[in-house]
């Protein structure tokens, strides 16, 4: 996927996970990296330097998705170092699962702060910092399909990306942006996993087609594609990557 070559990619919340995973997978196709991190700067250092060690350029950056000003400032260094953004990825996000009656105020505040105000802030500044041409990927969630009890207020964060997604695609196409959002099911992560019984999980597993979690490496494939030239005629799509579960 050579079309992937010199182009610069910043992925947030890059420093572990799907996140990590998706930054591997795309500079070993040839892009260049921005790993950005809100709290780990040891994790976002290891994964610059496991690209770095295969031959791939890549810097971290640190800032809270959450808050306008580091996000502009996110942009503008990465920028300054690199010469431009070509692929934004929203991968930061944070999951808590609790019944509706029982989650609380912050519960709810800290997971749209997250993941519907970060994705909208970096999208406000991509409209007028992304290369023209360029390549948004929102992260989303297949529980905006299936509804699991316990995810409510997750969902509903998820739900309102989609629907960023959907609506930038139309404002930002005068520029040749494509704009989607991927859909992962259940995955072999850190963030997922925790807090789960063993059975919690193997029950999950069983809700797609293959009998298994996602691994990191199902998501960051099929991210690869759509950060690719290949994929220029898709926009505006919500995807799901999760062996048929949904």
């Amino acid at each position: 996927m050579n079309s992937l070559n010199n182009k610069v990619v910043l992925v947030t919340g890059a420093s572990r996970g799907i996140g990590a995973a998706i930054a591997k997978q795309l500079a070993g196709h040839g892009a260049k990296l921005v790993i950005n991190y809100a709290g780990s700067q040891s994790e976002a250092d290891e994964t610059v330097k496991a690209i770095r060690n295969n031959g791939g350029d890549a810097i971290a950056l640190k800032a809270d998705v959450s808050k306008p000003a580091e996000v502009t400032a996110l942009f503008d260094a990465a920028i300054a170092h690199f010469g431009r953004i070509d692929v934004l990825i929203n991968n930061a996000g944070i999951m808590i699962t609790k019944l509706l009656k029982d989650t609380t105020d912050e519960d709810f505040t800290r997971q749209f702060e997250i993941n519907v105000r970060g994705t909208f802030n970096t999208m406000r500044e991509a409209a007028t910092k992304l290369a023209n041409g360029g390549t948004i990927i929102n992260t989303s969630t297949t529980q905006t399909r299936v509804m699991t009890p316990s995810y409510s207020t997750y969902v509903a964060t998820k739900a309102a990306v989609e629907q960023l997604t959907r609506v930038f695609a139309k404002e930002a196409g005068n520029r040749g942006i494509t704009v989607n959002a991927i859909l992962p099911g259940p995955t072999n992560t850190e963030l997922f996993t925790k807090g789960k019984t063993q059975e919690q999980i193997d029950r999950l597993a069983s809700l797609n087609a293959f009998n298994r979690l996602g691994e990191v490496e199902d998501i960051a494939k099929v991210v690869s594609f759509l950060a690719s030239d290949e994929a220029k005629w898709i926009s505006g799509q919500t995807i799901g990557v999760n062996g048929a579960m949904a």
